[in-house]
């Protein structure tokens, strides 16, 4: 008789040598390395009496790291949804003015929230997550552009346009490298395009993660968006406010929203509107010989100084500063023969954009955009400098901000630019200017104002060392000693730098202050020193400068001044009300800048 189990083969498996037990002959792999082959049949639990350690034990299941644990736990995954909900309540009562960044700010009971989790609520399962990714996806770029809001209201006094202000972007790269060099310029674009990707991440989860709450708890979902839209109606019927004019009954990210996508049609349409206005040129074919006949012979210099805008003057923190430079510059100026006249024009941008007030006073026509600006400069519109070049003035552009060619220059009707380029400078740069207005007007002189026998010049000048940020600032001296602007490498070595005063509203102000005296001294010293009895001087301001300075509420108004040692040049202007003297009246006119090409052709035209 055969004892079981003693060379007798079983189903599946292999035929061993009597008295050889089959461990014997096993595999050398570990159990965890086992693999039964793919066609075995299943093990039979009756067959025989196999020794259980014959069958490879299942592997255990393996334990989850530490990480896992802590992510899967129901607290972890509890305080993940909670702070879903936190970020989507804050999306949608996020303001885009900084003073509403405060506690208080966020007082509010959007309202946005009841009609989105009712929405949701609705939806089947695969739609719904749908909806939920493309609504995170909007509220992400609602955050983006309410930010961006901030910083437009902060240096411009406006709103971010989404259909025009995209160019500006290229404008603010320029200024923070020329101010703050080309590590800090790479520095922002790297942050701020990281910190989008980074909103629209988080916006897009925690809508998901939110619409996965209303899934699982529809009743309780439902319960919750008729409490919120009980209390915001108690809350918006009694006007309830925490923070002036932020209402707790919230409705911002809709109106916001609709306002946007209205101001970007707007914009669109305007741009057929403005192709209408360019062709409505009352002087578009006047003959040059009738055209400024009463400024003959004249130099015409058009200066803006940067940033010079009405608070220099009245606000009391600028106004004893620049008022002192005032009086000594028409003292001086009157000892050497000249007069003034000074009235107020409206500025078309504010704290930034320059060449949107230069274009609007060249042209006549109200350029606030980049849109605008792109147009105008692709038309044939005539411009105080093409109408002085009709009528044979030789044009000239000193642009000592300008580091680049510059093509509009062409359409302005320049026989010559001079620019950072070509003016020989060997200085130091100023922060953002690349080169001091004192050694500009030297460089003028010499290289064009100073020749003799030449043509009457009429030239656009913008003066840049009132740009911001202020620091560090040149200091006037002898006009002798200006030489190649060598000589200004002392001066930038002991001033202040940008993080000495920009940790300070006080000391930005304080600067911003000495840099119009500096410009404002410079520019009246420079009539005093070289002016001849032909020089006709208009200086203006191109804009207010950034609320940082200007503080609320502050005006887009900015002085303008006309120079002249001809009294007949400002008889001329006798009709316009404007001030005597060097300083605007607070009662004196104002226009929108766009007015005065108009008014000043008319002034100096035959007809007058």
């Amino acid at each position: 008789m055969i004892r079981s189990g003693a060379g007798v083969n079983h189903p599946g498996q292999p035929s061993v040598p009597h008295g050889v037990q089959p461990t014997d002959l096993a595999d050398p792999k570990t159990d965890d390395d086992a693999e039964p082959a793919p066609d075995a049949p299943a093990p039979d639990a009756t067959a025989g009496d196999t020794p259980a350690a014959d069958t490879p034990a299942a592997a255990p299941p393996k334990e989850p790291g530490r990480v896992r644990r802590i992510l899967s736990h129901p607290r972890f995954q509890t305080g993940l949804t909670v702070l879903a909900c936190v970020v989507v309540f804050a999306a949608l009562v996020y303001p885009n003015v900084v003073k509403r960044l405060s506690l208080g700010g966020f007082a509010r009971i959007p309202i946005e929230a009841a009609v989105g989790i009712a929405v949701l609520i609705l939806l089947p399962a695969r739609p719904r997550k749908i909806v939920a990714a493309a609504g995170g996806a909007v509220l992400g770029w609602l955050i983006i552009e309410k930010s961006l809001d901030m910083g437009w209201f902060e240096i411009l006094n406006r709103p971010f346009d989404p259909v025009l202000d995209w160019i500006l972007f290229d404008d603010t790269y320029g200024f923070i490298r020329d101010s703050y060099g080309q590590a800090s310029a790479y520095a922002a674009i790297v942050g701020g395009l990281l910190g989008a990707v980074a909103v629209l991440a988080l916006t897009v989860w925690a809508v998901l993660r939110v619409t996965a709450l209303v899934g699982r708890h529809r009743r309780v979902s439902a319960y919750t968006a008729g409490g919120i839209t009980a209390v915001w109606t108690v809350v918006f019927l009694t006007g309830v406010q925490v923070v002036p004019k932020a209402p707790v009954a919230a409705r911002s990210t809709v109106t916001y929203a609709w306002d946007r996508a209205r101001q970007a049609g707007a914009g669109i349409a305007n741009s057929a509107t403005f192709a209408k206005e360019i062709k409505n040129d009352p002087f578009k074919t006047v003959p040059g010989d009738q055209l400024l006949t009463g400024l003959a012979g004249k130099d015409v210099v058009f200066t803006f100084v940067e940033s010079y805008g009405r608070n220099a003057v009245e606000s009391p923190e600028f106004a004893a500063g620049t008022e002192a430079v005032l009086d000594r510059g028409a003292a001086g100026l009157a000892t050497a023969g000249f007069a003034a006249r000074s009235g107020w024009l409206t500025s078309p941008t504010f704290g930034g954009n320059s060449w949107l007030a230069h274009s609007t006073l060249l042209s006549g026509l109200w350029i606030n955009n980049q849109s605008r600006y792109r147009n105008l400069t692709a038309s044939d519109r005539l411009t105080l400098t093409s109408a002085f070049k009709r009528a044979q003035w030789d044009t000239v552009s000193v642009m000592p901000g300008a580091t680049r060619a510059w093509p509009e220059g062409k359409f302005y009707g320049y026989n010559r630019v001079w620019d950072s380029r070509n003016l020989g400078y060997q200085g130091p740069k100023f922060s953002w200017a690349p080169m001091p207005d004192q050694y500009t007007l030297k460089q003028f002189t010499e290289r064009e104002y100073g020749k003799s026998g030449r043509a009457p010049l009429m030239v656009e000048m913008p003066l840049v060392s009132s740009h911001t940020p202020w620091t560090p600032l040149p200091a006037f001296m002898d006009w002798d000693e200006i030489g190649d602007g060598s000589v200004y490498h002392g001066v930038v070595a002991d001033a202040p730098k940008k993080a000495d005063i920009w940790g300070s509203t006080g000391k930005v102000r304080a600067a911003y202050g000495k840099s119009i005296e500096y410009t404002l001294t410079t520019l009246l010293d420079w009539v005093r020193e070289y002016g001849d009895d032909n020089l006709v001087l208009v200086f203006l301001g191109d804009h207010q400068p950034a609320k940082v300075v200007s503080g609320e509420n502050a005006s887009h108004d900015v002085p303008i001044t006309i120079v002249a040692k001809d009294p007949k040049v400002l008889d001329r202007i006798d009709g316009w009300g404007w001030t005597d003297g060097l300083k605007p009246a607070t009662d004196a006119p104002v226009w929108p800048m766009n007015a005065f090409r108009d008014r000043f052709l008319t002034a100096y035209g035959s007809a007058h």
